[in-house]
């Protein structure tokens, strides 16, 4: 009899399943089996906060083939993800599991491990543990408040903010920093200040240079110095002087090594040595933390990737060591290990840091079995955690201030030298908006006091304040996590929902909101002030941290929340667009309506000259409109509603330059549906060779494209893999609705957010998921050898061969129909039918047979009607028949014109 193991995700179940043996069962869970039904009342504060669970079609699927195993084992061992949302997963497999009682005389344990590795997995395995059920509760208390926040609040600006999208717990506080500092920004004054440095020689003839810091025996501060009148006048003061030395002072300054990586700072530092976003992070971490194949072994080579902890076990310290002693040497290695605490608000450290599982894997002894984005990112693991037991640097400083004969005019000249490397030889820390200290490596020349110098110049340089710089993904999750609002877990996905509604867009890797996520903003601080408010957030996070180590009530902290959020609510019932038109046109006027050059009013109406420009709200959303409507019709929009290109690309094309094999141009252009990419020139004298083309995925800017990511999406569609259990190879390719994945002849959609250049074999198989729980493969056909499937459409299933579709028949189930039976209805539904003297084939467009993308199958047609014979019916009702006869026959055609995809939203409110 096999025990049987539940894990997340299929990949990781390949390898661990290696590693048991065949005494186990591992089954992939593909994440959530169940979730909060997406409608009112699934959350009922009225009930205790009662909740409603909804098993989808993939999680019903896994749940069942978990189930057939679980019948003959006598143990269920539930090893998902060792934090909140791995013990929530293994809560709901189990929970399902009891619905079906099927785990009555069962032995139910939890295991986890920090690392897929062969001890790890086996010590989990011998040490399991009941259900952490405080964090069960923490899971319950943020999937309840998210969605209360979101089915609450989201309709509230629907009403009263029309064209607004949604509104979450997190990503809305978040939006809110984004905003506050594009704000800042826009009533930053720049002011005028300037610096005063000279050219000094030692007796010796050895050159350096220092800067004014004392003026007429007074300390200069920044904005003494703000024109070029006084700056002038210090400088011909400096020039006319002669300076001594007055002081030499030289001292030895540490600088000791940074964590090892959390989940904020490693996406934070990711984003900025290497230029990934915080989604393309946990992706990639993702897999190289599920293993990746060495020579026939499938291996993780990094621990658990959502942590906000920064210690590392005792025998991965040891082995660094080890490894440090052996490749630097004895100076490079500390007397006493090394340990860190977080300093980051809320840290819960229940994990370790992120490290590579076996230091001994080197970056360079790894390249060959990762790809490009996998072998960056374990380098930046690999060389952050060994330099984290690496001996600190050692600087010598040296601060030489310099005088004239009176004392009252002083510059000082700064030195600072690496007099040891230590973890320096292997890592350094990159660094938010901040200019590497100008200091560092420049030698002072050997200066004594009293030695008198030689003046060769002085320059007078102008500067002007800076407006403090926008957020990047790194300064923003920085700033997130200083505050103690969400979790490193989920910043990623936070930062992408904000893009997705196109509240935020990303220019040169930094944050700009939008006017609709302005608007939303403004909104919310107005009449929602406090649940947008940063400290009320963090608050919360906190009160949700008690609940996950026990020691608060997860119904308490809900009560509390809903009571006054309700009543927040509750007041804007009656609350009038003219009251929020006016909060927004205040909150904003500056943004909208900045200041002329010219001191006119920037609110006068461009186009009648006497009304005045205000905010108003539409059917679709907001606009800038004349106060003299209806006489004055003059309107501007706020934000482009499609999410196109703008301005850009109006006219023509642009070269991003030639692909490197074929030698043809490759372009972006214009076209009746937007912008394209071709790669070379159609052949005028053959018409039938044509050039590549392809479309624009959403997301990426035409006019910002470069040649390697146009090669890319011009070699579409990509080979990402085998399938772990069919052995298909999975392609990842760009269609007339977005990106998508592909198996022989199934196709998974992938999200939006998805970069189809970049999207790994994990993302794909669980894509794919859903699309196989409603498919079964039968077989070749024998005359084509193409597959012949059973799928689920809306209407009932049906068998598909190629084109060919046939109906099952009533009460006939996927599971229950054969090979045999498919071929035979195949077979009927391919004969020609005879119909008003004509015939037709019953075969349908592969547009129209599709796929369970929404399609269905085409339904049988019903019998022409009979032709009538003693009694003649009404003109009329002929007609009417005569024409239903023909629609009929019309819509078993295949349609000849392609029509245009609506889109919806589809978005989560939470």
């Amino acid at each position: 009899m096999t025990d049987v193991v539940v894990v997340e995700s299929p990949a990781k179940a390949k390898t661990i399943n290696k590693y048991l043996g065949d005494n186990f069962i591992v089954l992939a869970s593909f994440g959530h089996v169940r979730d909060l039904p997406p409608k009112d009342g699934s959350v009922r504060p009225d009930e205790n906060f009662a909740m409603d669970w909804q098993t989808d079609e993939r999680g019903a699927k896994q749940i069942a083939t978990i189930a057939k195993a679980v019948k003959n084992a006598d143990t269920l061992y539930l090893a998902t993800d060792p934090d909140r949302e791995g013990e929530a997963i293994s809560w709901h497999v189990r929970a399902a599991l009891e619905e079906k009682n099927l785990l009555r005389g069962k032995n139910v344990q939890r295991v986890t491990f920090n690392e897929i590795t062969k001890s790890a997995v086996q010590t989990a395995m011998a040490n399991p543990r009941a259900l952490d059920q405080p964090l069960i509760d923490a899971y319950m208390a943020r999937r309840a408040l998210d969605y209360l926040v979101g089915f609450t609040l989201s309709p509230v600006l629907w009403r009263k903010l029309p064209g607004s999208r949604s509104a979450g717990r997190v990503q809305s506080v978040a939006l809110r920093l984004i905003c506050e500092r594009e704000a800042e920004i826009e009533v930053f004054k720049s002011r005028e200040y300037w610096s005063i440095t000279g050219a000094f020689a030692t007796p010796r003839n050895a050159a350096f240079s220092a800067r004014l810091t004392h003026l007429d025996g007074r300390k200069l501060e920044q904005f003494d110095l703000d024109n070029a009148e006084k700056a002038h006048a210090a400088r011909d003061l400096v020039a006319s002087s002669a300076f001594s030395v007055r002081s030499v002072e030289r001292k030895k300054a540490k600088r000791n090594p940074p964590a090892p990586f959390t989940t904020s700072t490693l996406q934070q530092e990711a984003s900025r040595k290497i230029g990934m976003s915080a989604q393309t992070t946990m992706r990639t971490a993702q897999q190289l933390y599920e293993g990746v194949d060495l020579g026939g072994e499938t291996v993780g080579l990094i621990t658990y990737m959502r942590t906000d902890g920064v210690t590392m076990a005792a025998e991965a310290v040891t082995a660094i060591r080890a490894m440090i002693g052996e490749s630097y040497g004895a100076p490079y290695l500390p007397e006493k290990p090394r340990v860190y605490s977080s300093k980051a608000k809320n840290a819960q450290e229940a994990h370790e840091a992120i490290r590579p599982t076996d230091v001994s894997r080197t970056p360079e002894s790894m390249a060959r079995h990762l790809s490009g984005e996998q072998m960056r990112l374990y380098e930046l693991v690999w060389k952050r955690a060994v330099a984290s037991q690496m001996q600190s640097a050692e600087l010598d400083q040296v601060v030489a201030d310099l005088t004239d004969s009176t004392g009252r005019t002083t510059l000082r000249a700064n030195g600072s030298i690496i007099a040891f490397d230590g973890f320096l030889k292997l890592y350094t820390e990159g660094r938010d908006d901040t200019k590497t200290d100008d200091d560092e490596g420049r030698v002072l020349p050997a200066m004594s006091e009293g030695e008198r110098l030689t003046t060769r110049g002085v320059e007078a340089d102008q500067h002007f304040t800076q407006p403090p710089p926008r957020f990047s993904e790194a300064s923003l999750v920085k700033r997130m996590e200083e505050i103690g609002i969400g979790r490193p877990s989920t910043y990623a996905s936070i930062l992408t929902v904000l893009r997705d509604r196109n509240y935020v867009r990303l220019d040169a890797r930094r944050f700009i909101p939008e006017d609709r996520g302005r608007l939303v903003t403004a909104f919310l601080t107005s009449f929602f002030e406090r649940y947008v408010d940063t400290d009320f957030t963090a608050t919360l996070e906190e009160q949700l941290d008690d609940i996950s180590d026990g020691r608060a009530d997860w119904h308490d902290i809900m009560a509390a929340f809903w009571r006054d959020f309700s009543a927040a609510v509750a007041q804007t019932k009656d609350l009038k667009i003219s009251d929020v038109i006016d909060a927004l046109d205040e909150d904003l006027g500056s943004h909208f309506f900045p200041t002329r050059e010219d001191g006119g009013d920037p609110r006068q109406c461009t186009a009648c000259g006497t009304g005045r420009l205000g905010l108003r709200l539409g059917k679709f959303g907001a606009f800038i409109g004349c106060s003299n409507y209806p006489t004055c019709q003059f309107t501007r929009r706020l934000v482009a509603e499609d999410g196109g290109e703008g301005e850009t690309l109006k006219e023509g094309m642009k070269s991003l330059g030639q692909d490197p094999e074929t030698g043809e141009e490759v372009t972006v252009r214009r076209g009746p549906y937007g912008l394209y990419l071709q790669r070379g020139e159609a052949d005028p004298e053959n018409k039938k060779i044509k050039p590549k083309r392809t479309t624009i995925p959403k997301g990426l800017e035409g006019d910002k494209l470069t040649l390697d990511q146009a090669l890319g999406l011009l070699s579409l569609p990509r080979k990402l893999g085998p399938h772990p259990e069919t052995g298909e190879m999975i392609a990842a390719g760009l269609g007339r609705f977005g990106p998508y994945v592909k198996m022989g002849a199934i196709f998974g959609t992938l999200d939006a957010d998805d970069d189809v250049l970049t999207v790994g074999l994990n993302r794909a198989i669980d894509s794919l998921a859903k699309k196989m729980a409603s498919i079964r493969t039968l077989g070749p056909h024998p005359k084509d050898g193409a597959a012949v499937l059973v799928r689920k459409g809306r209407f009932g299933p049906y068998v598909q061969h190629g084109q060919v579709v046939a109906n099952l028949a009533k009460g006939q189930s996927m599971d229950e129909v054969t090979f045999d039976d498919a071929l035979a209805l195949l077979a009927e539904k391919g004969k020609p039918l005879k119909a008003k003297g004509k015939a037709t084939t019953r075969k349908t467009s592969t547009k129209a047979a599709a796929s369970d993308d929404g399609e269905k199958a085409a339904p049988k047609k019903k019998a022409a009607p009979k032709a009538a014979t003693a009694k003649k019916p009404a003109a009329k009702k002929t007609a009417a028949t005569t024409k239903k006869t023909a629609k009929t026959e019309t819509d078993a055609k295949p349609a000849r014109k392609t029509r245009k995809a609506k889109t919806t939203d589809g978005e989560d409110v939470g």
